[in-house]
Parts: C-alpha cells; sequence; structure tokens
C-alpha cells in the first residue's frame, strides 16, 4: 500500500512539473505577443529576434526562465540586457498554471475531457488578461485585437456552460446585449475620432472577466483596483509635492494602465476563491 501511495505522489507531482512547463511555455508566448502585438508585428511565423540587435535567436535562447538564467540576462550577440519581464511574466504564468490546475482538482487521477475542457478554458482566460494587462502596462493601450479576442472566447464559454452544464441561458443575453451595446458606441467613436476609447476597452474586458470569473469576483477586483490606484495617485501626489513638481493629478492619472491593475487583481481574487473554495470541500 505505501508503494502505492508513493508511486502515486511522484506521478501527481510529474503531473504538476508538466503543467508548470505548459505554463512557462505560454509564458514565453506571452512575452513575445506583449511586445509584436502593438507593434502590428507577425507573432506566428516570424522568428524570435532580439529586439535590440534583430539578430535570430537560436533554441538555447528560447528556452523559458533557464535561458535568462544561463545567459545571465544578456542577449547573447549584443550583450544587450534582456528585460526582466521576460523571466518573470514566464515564472509568473508557470506558476499560475499550477495554481490553477491544483485550485480545480484537476489531477492525474481524474482527468477525463470535461476537465480538459474546463482547464482549456481557464488557459485561454489567462492568455487573455495576461496580453490585454501586459500591453496595457507597456502602452497604456486596451489593444482591439485582444479585446475581441477575450469577446470571442467568453462567447465560446457560455455557449460551452449553456449546453454541458445547463446554466441558464438569460443571463448571458445580457452581457452579450451589453457587448453589443459597447462595441456599437465603440464603433461610433471610432468612425468620430479614428480610434477606440481605452474606457470602451476596459468595460468590454469587464465583462469578459464577469463571463468568466462572475459578478463577485470582478467586484472584488475592481476594489482591489481602486484601492491600489488610490494608493499609488496619493503617493505620487506626495512625492511631486516633496519634488514641487507642477504635473497635475488628472495628468497622472491618464498614464495608469488601469487594465493592467484590473488583470492583476482579477487573478489574485480568483486564486483566493478558489483556494478558499478548496478549502471548504
Amino acid at each position: 500500500m505505501a508503494i502505492l501511495k508513493k508511486g502515486k505522489v511522484d506521478m501527481e507531482i510529474f503531473f504538476y512539473i508538466m503543467i508548470f512547463i505548459i505554463g512557462i511555455l505560454f509564458g514565453s508566448f506571452y512575452t513575445l505577443a506583449i511586445y509584436r502585438i502593438p507593434r502590428k508585428q507577425d507573432i506566428i511565423h516570424t522568428n524570435s529576434y532580439c529586439p535590440n540587435c534583430h539578430h535570430k535567436l537560436g533554441f538555447l535562447d528560447l528556452i523559458p526562465i533557464f535561458s535568462y538564467i544561463f545567459l545571465i540576462g544578456k542577449c547573447r550577440y549584443c550583450k544587450e540586457k534582456i528585460k526582466p519581464r521576460y523571466f518573470f511574466i514566464e515564472l509568473i504564468s508557470g506558476i499560475i498554471f499550477v495554481f490553477m490546475a491544483y485550485l480545480t482538482n484537476l489531477t492525474i487521477v481524474n482527468i477525463n475531457i470535461l476537465k480538459i475542457l474546463e482547464f482549456s478554458f481557464l488557459v485561454l482566460y489567462i492568455t487573455f488578461i495576461f496580453l490585454m494587462s501586459g500591453i496595457d502596462l507597456e502602452n497604456r493601450k486596451m489593444e482591439k485585437s485582444i479585446t475581441i479576442y477575450g469577446i470571442v472566447i467568453s462567447i465560446m464559454y457560455m455557449i460551452y456552460l449553456c449546453i454541458v452544464e445547463q446554466n441558464n441561458i438569460y443571463r448571458y443575453i445580457i452581457y452579450l446585449i451589453l457587448y453589443i451595446i459597447i462595441l456599437t458606441f465603440d464603433t461610433i467613436t471610432l468612425k468620430r475620432y479614428a480610434k477606440s476609447t481605452y474606457l470602451n476597452g476596459i468595460l468590454l474586458s469587464l465583462i469578459t472577466m464577469i463571463v468568466f470569473t462572475n459578478e463577485y469576483v470582478v467586484a472584488n477586483s475592481i476594489l482591489i483596483t481602486l484601492i491600489a490606484l488610490s494608493t499609488y495617485l496619493l503617493l505620487n501626489k506626495i512625492k511631486n509635492n516633496f519634488k514641487k513638481s507642477k504635473i497635475s493629478d488628472k495628468k497622472v492619472a491618464q498614464t495608469i494602465s488601469i487594465g493592467f491593475y484590473l488583470g492583476t487583481s482579477n487573478i489574485i481574487v480568483l486564486i483566493m476563491v478558489l483556494f478558499y473554495t478548496k478549502i471548504l470541500i
């Protein structure tokens, strides 16, 4: 019995190691997409390259996490420093994948088609959060293609919930109507000002978050975001007063990446809720 139990534990450890590897591979893709999408560059067919010297990267340069460590955070070819965000996004992605698998009770023992589908939707959603948050942090922009991606996967998820899990369809009809209203308003804004508004992107992303993580999680995500932003603005005001800077609070507020704070808060609250639920079970 002891041998069987040890073998089961070893299999579980191996399973979560594989989930972690999948997570850091996705994280590597996130770093590429966050850099290229705002620049309208191809994210599938074009080989990875150094942003500084544009040298094509080899296999040993592209091993998630380990390449950064072995290269001591520098490009092999031009010796330019690699931004630490590449390392941290890959690492955090791997950790989140493991957390999500563990907290949703995905194990080597109970794995089945439904569990794989549920986890796949979760991966699609995590991808949305990483790309939306990362691009917003880097560029203070709600990228339209990522917003549309979020809408598409949320519609797919709503269909799955209604057909497979027999959820109430009327709740999701409301979300679809909200999508249509905001997208219509965004189209009008696009025609008038030749660009989508930041607020429209935030609102559309919030609906996607609600579909995947429910109203309770999103409400708490908004609350944490407001606390974080208020703290940031207060500290910035104190700093500007100390330096006697004339930068207005309005200008400072216009530089804050709200999508990044919302996305980060959403994942944190989701993990906390899943953890609490797992303890109760």
